[in-house]
């Protein structure tokens, strides 16, 4: 837990570098640009279906008495758009995680690596297609858990936990291959994986947790459909802000696991990488000695 704690706090430093700020506008503009056509086109159609369904499915009964027993019966004038916005919600936040994942990470690997990291060999164990293939995958089998467990979000507790719990892992998954991708072998990166799942799940999950203020800005947009562009603006930048910040947390922590890693196996480099936590010493060879007369 203190290396979870450390590396969020070396990664709220980092953050604050001009650098990484302007970090979220490239991927934010994308996303904006993608999502900008996506509702212009298809958000009416995705509506009319909602609508649609509920009315052959006697949907609208149901969804008020659940609105009802929850205590919020005021948004069953809403309930369309609502469901229309959550089911884009997993789609615009992947959107967000695959830009930051290819257009960020580079750099932030560059900023922390450069900054606390010097001496720590980059043996390039990972690769473009490999990361693709990890967040095109991991989305897959996300989607696929996602809509298994739609149907019991209606139940609270199971809603947060589970959703939190699955975009935790999709989140470690897609983050912590790219933030290994160049400083860790294959070996390596696969030790690191799995010695650290739950730590990195943990981060995931709390990353995840953070992203609760941006889901509930897009949400809105379906309770004021006036304000629609605004809501979606805010929230897509935020998703930007946090999956940067994550990016960054990842990276803090994974570069440490590498390095505590390399050190016990005895096969760490130049004295000069700048630990988190306190490392175990690195032998240094013996000097040489001039024999006596």
């Amino acid at each position: 837990m203190q290396a979870i704690l450390v590396a969020f706090g070396r990664a709220v430093v980092s953050q604050l570098h001009i650098r990484m700020l302007l970090l979220t506008v490239v991927p934010f503009v994308l996303s904006m640009l993608i999502w900008g056509v996506v509702l212009w086109f298809c958000l009416n159609a995705m509506m009319d279906w909602t609508q649609a369904f509920f009315l052959e499915n006697d949907g609208f009964t149901t969804a008020s008495n659940v609105l009802t027993w929850l205590g919020l019966a005021t948004l069953k004038t809403v309930v369309v758009p609502l469901i229309s916005m959550w089911i884009l919600l997993p789609l615009m936040i992947f959107t967000a995680l695959i830009f930051v994942g290819v257009i960020a990470m580079p750099f932030i690997v560059r900023h922390v690596g450069g900054r606390h990291y010097k001496g720590l060999e980059q043996r390039k164990g990972g690769s473009f297609f490999g990361s693709l293939w990890t967040s095109v995958s991991s989305f897959l089998i996300f989607l696929v858990l996602w809509l298994v467990s739609l149907p019991l979000s209606l139940i609270i507790p199971f809603m947060f936990v589970a959703q939190a719990l699955l975009w935790g892992w999709v989140t470690y998954r897609v983050m912590a291959y790219d933030a290994l991708a160049d400083y860790a072998d294959a070996e390596e990166r696969k030790a690191i994986l799995k010695q650290h799942r739950w730590p990195l799940l943990c981060i995931g999950t709390l990353a995840t947790l953070l992203g609760a203020a941006p889901m509930l800005l897009w949400l809105g947009g379906a309770v004021f459909l006036f304000f629609l562009p605004v809501f979606a603006t805010g929230a897509i930048w935020l998703y930007v802000l946090v999956f940067v910040f994550t990016g960054l947390w990842f990276q803090h922590y994974v570069l440490q696991a590498l390095a505590t890693y390399r050190v016990e196996h005895g096969d760490a480099g130049p004295k000069d990488v700048v630990p988190l936590l306190d490392l175990p010493e690195i032998a240094e060879p013996p000097s040489p000695t001039t024999p006596s007369a």
